[in-house]
């Protein structure tokens, strides 16, 4: 007779013990249905392949992510707006969180699964990355904040380490070292045009990159093993979130003023506010998918080749001097993408060994000695 979730049971005629030993399905989320199961903005992926489901998770990155990153920089070039970020980070997370429970509202299972417990750690986690990050803006240029969110590679790879115990190849490393060496390259020579560099601002931006490298792994690990929603996700983290954020404009008396600025200005504050949220939301919904799927890293490998994209388009829409520097650190970065790549598909892309390219350069070269004495 035996008795599942390791309780032993004694066989009298037989007399021996047998264990039972649940499966992974059972030890997980009792909400749990299917464990293959992906939906990006209420659309089920998971009848695609993981190759197919990679391309769109990235795609959807790339645009939605560039056109956010445009209006989150022309929402502070409005003047007077720069000491208002923690305000503009409260109606983006408001917005998060009427577009996550829109969506949640479409889906069948609208139970929540992961604990309330580990979402009130991501809102904080999540309030740190994003508002500090906002408010950085109000003392550091754009190119300046990206060289110092370029490099949060690293920590996530650190926070992997020491909050999921994961360990990271060569490949991996040489990835995240390369790419960082790579934007901090690309963007210093913008950097160089108008520093204007800010002890305030160096310490909210480090902050933030503090948060970022342990939320990644910190959503990683609930979404695998509660297999919680995208939507559930952002609804549950934004909306405590939003509340963290009311309090403390509360506290220290920056609401009011807030308000008062971004009514004289609607259009330009809260009507860019909109649009930036909803393209930050339906970006977050497909980086969200990637860390579900491929890792906190790979996510983070993805929107960083991001970063170095939206320097790129940068350039194409408005006027700025241009460097060969700009070719190197880029070079860098798609090295350091192709890495990743690698190493994620060792199987599929086998690189050739010093072995078989020297034994392919004395072939060519014994092909041509022939050829020359026929």
């Amino acid at each position: 007779m035996s008795t599942k979730y390791g309780l032993a049971g004694y066989n009298n005629s037989r007399k021996h013990i047998s264990i039972s030993i649940p499966s992974s399905t059972e030890v997980m989320s009792p909400h749990i249905k299917s464990v293959e199961e992906l939906r990006v903005l209420g659309i089920n992926l998971s009848s695609f392949g993981a190759p197919t489901q990679f391309f769109i998770c990235v795609v959807g990155v790339f645009i939605f992510y560039l056109v956010y990153g445009y209006l989150q920089e022309l929402i502070f070039s409005v003047d007077g707006f720069k000491p208002f970020g923690w305000y503009l980070t409260l109606i983006q997370f408001g917005f998060y969180s009427l577009f996550g429970l829109v969506e949640l509202q479409l889906t069948q299972d609208k139970r929540r699964r992961i604990p309330g417990k580990t979402y009130m750690i991501i809102a904080f986690l999540t309030v740190g990355t994003m508002g500090l990050s906002n408010t950085s803006l109000g003392y550091l240029n754009y190119p300046t904040q990206v060289i110092f969110k370029c490099c949060k590679l690293i920590p996530v790879m650190i926070g992997g380490i020491f909050i999921q115990g994961k360990r990271y190849n060569l490949a991996d490393v040489s990835a995240a070292l390369s790419m960082s060496l790579g934007l901090v390259w690309f963007t210093l020579a913008d950097s160089k045009v108008a520093p204007n560099f800010n002890v305030t601002g160096v310490l909210l931006i480090s902050l933030a990159l503090c948060a970022d490298a342990a939320i990644g792994n910190v959503q990683e690990k609930a979404m695998k093993l509660h297999n919680g929603s995208n939507s559930e996700m952002v609804l549950y983290s934004y909306s405590i979130g939003f509340v963290y954020i009311l309090t403390g404009l509360l506290c220290v008396g920056g609401l009011g003023p807030a308000v008062a600025f971004c009514s004289e200005h609607p259009v330009k504050t809260y009507g860019y506010a909109f649009f930036f949220s909803l393209t930050g939301y339906f970006g977050i919904s497909f980086v969200l998918a990637l860390i579900k799927l491929f890792g906190a890293l790979v996510a983070v490998t993805v929107t960083t080749g991001r970063k170095a994209m939206t320097i790129v388009l940068s350039f194409m829409f408005f006027a700025k001097p241009f460097t060969f520097q700009y070719i190197w650190g880029g070079l860098l970065v798609l090295f350091g993408i192709f890495l990743n790549v690698y190493s994620k598909n060792r199987e599929h892309m086998k690189l050739p060994s010093v072995k078989d390219l020297r034994s392919w350069l004395l072939t060519r070269k014994k092909v041509q000695f022939l050829s020359q004495n026929v």
